[in-house]
């Protein structure tokens, strides 16, 4: 089995906790037998600000026919999020704009796709921290929705690119938090993901404990 780490997914700006978590899971991985490879995911800097481009416009689109007049006040049953992103995404589409933000996010949606297309000619699977920053207490980050979407930096590049991608635990910080690693696949390898992540299950048993709250 062969493991690609992305570089751009182990800076600086991920946790030192969650980076150590990760790199134990390697070594776990190594001694089980897997090769592990470093792969380029070259477009990942890109990816959050596309994923705030493309999901809002999807989310606008698909919920436009929810205007209060075919479907009763249904617009007033959103919540504060749900409004933002439709607003966001309305935006983006909308004339003078579209090409500016959305038809270019789709060219460099196609750019992510090509990294990982080429990284899974080298790798079976990629390994990578789920997110750069340990768990927000609840409530914490509720009225600063960069920040939460700061949270999904690790994440959006794979939704962008139509793979699998199995979230794992990996760990506990010092304080008791808990910490996962993803496991990214090809098209439809779910199956490998399955086999991967469960044999990190099996030699970390950290299913049997539960965070400190």
């Amino acid at each position: 089995m062969k493991i690609g780490i992305p570089k751009e997914y182990m800076t600086d700006g991920v946790d030192a906790e969650i980076r150590q978590a990760t790199e134990v899971v390697i070594k776990k991985y190594e001694s089980l037998g897997a090769s592990i490879v470093s792969v380029s995911l070259a477009h990942t800097e890109y990816a959050l600000a596309v994923y705030y481009i493309v999901q809002p416009s999807e989310i606008s689109s698909n919920l436009g026919r929810f205007d209060g007049i075919r479907f009763g006040a249904t617009r007033d049953q959103f919540g504060a999020e749900a409004k933002r992103r439709i607003m966001i995404g309305t935006y983006a589409l909308s004339t003078g704009y579209y090409d500016a933000y959305y038809l270019k996010a789709q060219k460099v949606r196609t750019l992510i796709i090509e990294d990982f297309k080429k990284a899974f000619e080298k790798v079976d699977v990629l390994l990578a921290p789920v997110s750069p920053v340990m768990p927000p207490k609840i409530g914490e980050q509720v009225n600063d929705p960069l920040k939460n979407y700061l949270m999904d930096v690790l994440v959006g590049p794979a939704n962008l690119a139509g793979i699998p991608s199995l979230s794992v635990p990996a760990g506990f910080s010092s304080d008791g938090m808990p910490i996962g690693v993803q496991i990214m696949g090809n098209h439809f390898d779910e199956k490998t993901l399955f086999k991967v992540g469960y044999a990190l299950e099996r030699e970390l048993k950290l299913y049997e404990r539960k965070p400190d709250l």
